[in-house]
């Protein structure tokens, strides 16, 4: 566990048992674990905020911070069902896993920022070449949208073709933002698969 991480969520000082209904940090993290989707957006409402301040902090920008926060929480996604209670907290968990990421977008950058222009590669085909390439991406990803249940799908296209913000959908959709943002991972997710299976 990153150590930063570790003294954050221990200043947080985050009641892992809660009142009344509302399962606790664990129970939600474990329910993810079993594919869950609500359960990803009640975590997400829950740790989102406290996610992406760790995220600007290392990284200083907001674009890279939110892309650090989607990344971290498609990683939570697929691995939460490997969380162990008896070894850490969700919080200090799932802020080990947003400043893996965080750092490891640095790192990115910094081998982006340090490539000399000289090394990127010529192009090798023509603009005629790269246009039926590009509608041939744009058709696999339509086609591939209609994979998608239609929540999954709805979010997506509203989002990338409609320009919305994640807030913006919420309030659109009439859901909580964190159902957005689950909706949105889960189906980020499933393209990745169908367009991973494309020729």
């Amino acid at each position: 566990m990153s150590e930063y991480a570790v003294r954050l969520a221990s200043a947080l000082g985050r009641d892992e048992t809660r009142q009344g209904n509302d399962p606790s940090d664990e129970q939600v993290l474990e329910a993810v674990g079993r594919g869950d989707h609500d359960a990803l957006g009640t975590l997400y409402d829950r740790f989102g905020r406290l996610a992406y301040g760790l995220a600007f902090r290392i990284l200083r920008d907001q674009s890279l911070a939110e892309d650090a926060v989607q990344e971290a929480f498609l990683a939570v996604w697929r691995s939460a069902d490997a969380y162990k209670r008896e070894r850490a907290k969700p919080s200090t968990w799932i802020l080990t896993v947003v400043h893996r990421r965080a750092v490891d977008l640095v790192r990115r950058e910094e081998r982006r920022r340090g490539e000399p222009l000289e090394a990127a590669p010529e192009p090798t085909s023509g603009p005629a070449d790269e246009d039926v390439t590009l509608r041939a991406r744009r058709a696999a990803v339509q086609a591939a949208l209609t994979e998608l249940p239609d929540d999954q799908r709805q979010a997506l296209e509203l989002a990338y073709y409609g320009g919305l913000t994640q807030s913006e959908l919420a309030e659109r959709l009439g859901v909580p933002l964190g159902t957005v943002k689950s909706r949105m991972f889960a189906g980020l997710r499933r393209l990745r698969e169908l367009l991973a299976t494309e020729p």
